[in-house]
């Protein structure tokens, strides 16, 4: 087998395909490798290039690799796809990886250390659970317009709805005042939940090299930029 010096690896959940290349281009080998194979296969190899798709667990796969003295590149999948040469597969896609990671002028994606990440999942998190309480308490207004009770958009607006399902002079039946609750219930431990992100951002920020400012939107911003976008090197 030739050695090879830049490895290209078509991730996958159970079974992984890598190519190696060459410094002069040629094939060196095309494997399958299960999950558990694929460290111990990078273990038994001479220090090279090993190119990913960058891609939510590339960045994990970028970090071991590291670790065994490998210099890793990850690579957009759409700097990646003008060089399937074939019928889209595996394979062909971790021949692709591979000749993407040799061309000179191709721009990377830095591999996010663990920090970053679950910096990065914060806010997802906080951005999930305030689309499920805007969701809420649209579904609420929607429900009680219904029964005659009309309040403007926006969370801020919610205690218009809260002291109309209150009102016992508002008639209402008793389910639909009991299902009003419920909803307000669970917005209540949204909001908690997010105010409890926004303090963990908060904490975050004031490590960070830049500081807070307008709770919410300046701080979150602030931070947000270096975690999702990152300079080729």
């Amino acid at each position: 087998m030739h050695q090879a010096t830049i490895i290209g690896i078509d991730l996958a959940k159970r079974t992984f395909q890598a190519h190696g290349t060459t410094s002069d281009g040629k094939v060196a080998f095309r494997k399958k490798l299960s999950r558990s194979q694929l460290l111990a296969f990078l273990t038994q190899q001479p220090r090279c290039v090993v190119a990913m798709e960058a891609c939510a667990t590339a960045h994990e796969w970028g970090r071991a690799a590291r670790e065994l003295g490998h210099e890793v590149r990850l690579i957009p999948p759409a700097y990646v796809k003008p060089f399937v040469k074939r019928q889209k597969n595996d394979a062909a896609d971790a021949e692709a990886i591979a000749e993407a990671a040799s061309r000179p002028t191709m721009r990377f994606v830095a591999v996010k250390s663990e920090a970053q990440q679950a910096r990065a999942m914060v806010f997802r998190t906080r951005d999930l659970l305030i689309r499920q309480r805007t969701q809420l308490i649209n579904a609420l207004r929607g429900h009680l317009a219904e029964h005659g009770i009309v309040a403007p958009q926006g969370p801020a607006n919610l205690k218009l709805l809260a002291d109309a399902i209150s009102d016992t002079k508002i008639s209402l039946l008793p389910i639909v005042r009991d299902l009003g609750l419920l909803y307000l219930e669970q917005i209540k431990g949204l909001g908690e939940k997010i105010a409890a992100l926004d303090r963990t951002l908060r904490r975050e920020s004031k490590s960070g090299r830049r500081h807070a400012c307008r709770p919410c939107q300046g701080w979150v911003r602030s931070r947000r930029w270096p975690l999702r976008r990152s300079r080729p090197p």
